[in-house]
């Protein structure tokens, strides 16, 4: 058999990456967790990346920036495709046009026909496919429906192979503390790959049948590694319980690490389970507990305040301290944000404007970053810098500006606590607050006794 070689990517497009590894992990993102990277099989085997889809394109370029050892090739919205200039460019970058009925009608989802050929040419080109069976992102933390496209395309990749090559299904999903903030921190999980050989014979003898058993076991693998919240009449309930007080309460309670986020992934799994074993134990008891949750919900996001206040109590001397902060880091807060708030302000003009899918948000501000604000707000003042100074003062702000940015976020954070501070312990507030801090207590009092 012909020996597969993956294509190599060119050298415009490595330096890009590159770039954008900087962006993305460098600025974008605080941490990023990557767990099982040894269950990747080795560059050159033909690979089927299965993946949950929780946010936009961030889900495909994060797990593209962390397998640099390989040629990856992603199928994404046929509607990012439109321009030819960046139909051009994404599909140099190993992007293929996905036709849904939905948005571009049945005559365009005939089209996908030609994108699973090119998808299956370059499995047979020992290349690494990733796609998202679910056929559409969301920003709610369950693993819907899988579709069985990825499956047609491996075994019709296979069978131009004259089933003689084995493919192989890697489960994998994403995982975000939070799916719109910069600076915070995500988890890439790899599981165990599934090799598609063994099920060969049987494919010939019943294909869809095959397809269908395959198909629910990846969604199980992938199901078990990312948090999956099942009870959808309770979702906004339980979402708020684990990922406010109670979750930090929990997660410390059982011997987990509360702000490591693939710790605090595996005590948010643990404590869900919990919730829907009560649920099921507990019916009436816990239908109460969800409606009290939701007012406090409600409550806390009418004070314009954050749960973990409750957890602390600020008085006014924590008030005091961080308007000193504010004042004192004020001059640094300045020299900081003169040279990056572009970096703010014009992912916020692109996305008021042109963002309908709130989704779209944290790509849109990668993506703006990346072509816009970066080589506004760096490039061009390291060339000024260069030329008019000499090279050490374009290296000296080249390498201060990642430091700038993150002084200037972590300042306006600071700003938001402090508003949010104001708001809690104001006078007019305070009958408010003691009400929801008593029902806050309660709701957490009587879920102890049940789980």
């Amino acid at each position: 058999m012909k020996e597969r070689t993956p294509r190599e990517h060119p050298l415009l497009l490595k330096a890009f990456r590159t770039y954008l590894q900087f962006v993305n992990s460098g600025l974008y993102f605080r941490k990023e967790h990557v767990i099982g990277l040894e269950n990747v099989p080795a560059n050159g085997t033909p690979v089927i990346i299965v993946a949950n889809h929780q946010n936009c394109l961030n889900d495909p370029l994060c797990v593209c920036l962390k397998l640099t050892d390989r040629r990856m090739n992603f199928l994404a919205r046929a509607n990012v495709f439109k321009n030819p200039v960046f139909n051009k460019m994404l599909r140099a970058m190993g992007l293929l046009p996905a036709y849904r009925m939905g948005h571009e009608g049945l005559s365009a989802v005939n089209k996908n026909f030609e994108t699973f050929e090119d998808a299956g040419n370059s499995l047979r080109d020992g290349e690494t496919v990733m796609l998202y069976p679910e056929a559409g992102h969301q920003d709610k933390r369950w693993l819907g429906t899988f579709k069985l496209g990825y499956l047609r395309i491996a075994f019709a990749a296979a069978e131009k192979m004259n089933f003689e090559q084995d493919i192989m299904i890697l489960p994998s999903c994403n995982h975000y503390s939070n799916y719109f903030h910069a600076r915070t921190d995500m988890v890439i999980k790899f599981g165990k790959p599934i090799s598609l050989k063994p099920y060969y014979e049987k494919y010939l003898e019943s294909p869809r049948e095959t397809m269908v058993e395959i198909n629910k076991m990846v969604r199980e693998e992938i199901k078990d590694m990312m948090l999956h919240i099942e009870d959808v009449e309770n979702y906004d309930a339980i979402d708020f319980l684990r990922e406010n007080g109670y979750g930090k309460k929990y997660a410390k309670s059982h011997g987990y690490k509360v702000n490591y986020l693939p710790s605090r992934l595996l005590s948010d799994q643990s404590l869900v389970n919990d919730l829907q074993k009560a649920s099921e134990k507990y019916p009436e008891e816990m239908k109460q507990v969800y409606s009290d949750t939701l007012k406090l919900a409600k409550g806390i996001e009418e004070l314009q305040v954050r749960d973990w206040l409750f957890e602390r109590y600020p008085g006014v001397e924590a008030l005091a301290l961080r308007g000193l902060g504010l004042v004192t880091l004020f001059p640094l807060f300045l020299v900081s944000i003169i040279p990056t708030g572009l970096l703010f302000l014009i992912p916020r003009i692109f996305i008021k404007k042109m963002i309908k899918d709130q989704m779209f948000v944290s790509t849109f501000n990668v993506a703006v970053s990346a072509l816009v604000s970066i080589p506004i707000c760096l490039f061009i003042p390291v060339i000024v810098f260069w030329c008019m100074l000499g090279f050490w003062w374009g290296l000296g702000y080249a390498i201060a500006f990642p430091l700038m940015f993150i002084l200037a976020w972590n300042y306006i954070r600071l700003s938001k606590k402090f508003a949010g501070t104001w708001n809690f312990t104001r006078r007019k507030n305070r009958r408010k607050v003691a009400g929801l801090r008593s029902l806050r207590k309660d709701i957490f009092s009587r879920i102890d006794k049940m789980i």
